[in-house]
């Protein structure tokens, strides 16, 4: 039962992944969640998150923003990324990862999700088949109060940190 909230990989940001064996095992496209994800909640990308899609779009891959956001704050969260996009995709929902892998024209097993929560975007990357790495979301070590969810999401994660069979599951794919 909570298998289906553990991620295949918890890593600490987007920026400690190494995108090039992603790419060498065999993935060809990556969905990402935006807030908390990639920026803080609200913000406009950065020059090191427009860097960042540069790469991994150099080494091959095809992205695609899978968010809760509305169509306006994507679109202007955008601009200097290029990626596809779909706009209130209802996660934890299924139909919308499925969506994605369709528009970047792949197959299910060369695609991977990137996400901050556990209950909209892993639940639903592994609800829909897909293989996943949680990054802490931005503000993990502010001391700010946080919500019930994601005090739900660090006993989870405790259990997960026990459960070493469900750990790693895509290797060695952190810098």
């Amino acid at each position: 039962m909570l298998k289906m909230f553990y991620p295949y990989e918890y890593v600490e940001s987007v920026f400690a992944i190494d995108y090039n064996k992603l790419y060498n095992n065999g993935y060809r496209g990556i969905m990402f969640d935006i807030d908390n994800t990639l920026v803080p909640h609200g913000d406009d990308s950065t020059k090191e998150i427009d860097e960042l899609f540069k790469n991994i779009h150099s080494i091959g891959f095809k992205t695609l923003l899978l968010s809760n956001n509305g169509k306006d704050r994507i679109e202007k969260f955008n601009k200097n990324i290029g990626a596809l996009y779909i706009s209130n995709s209802e996660k934890p929902k299924k139909t919308n990862y499925l969506k994605g892998i369709e528009m970047m024209n792949i197959k299910k097993e060369e695609t991977l999700f990137i996400g901050d929560q556990i209950f909209t975007d892993i639940y639903g990357a592994n609800r829909s088949g897909v293989d996943n790495i949680l990054v802490k979301y931005i503000g993990y070590y502010k001391k700010e109060k946080k919500g019930i969810r994601r005090n739900i999401e660090k006993i989870i994660l405790r259990l997960y940190e026990i459960n070493k069979s469900c750990q790693n599951r895509l290797g060695d794919i952190q810098k």
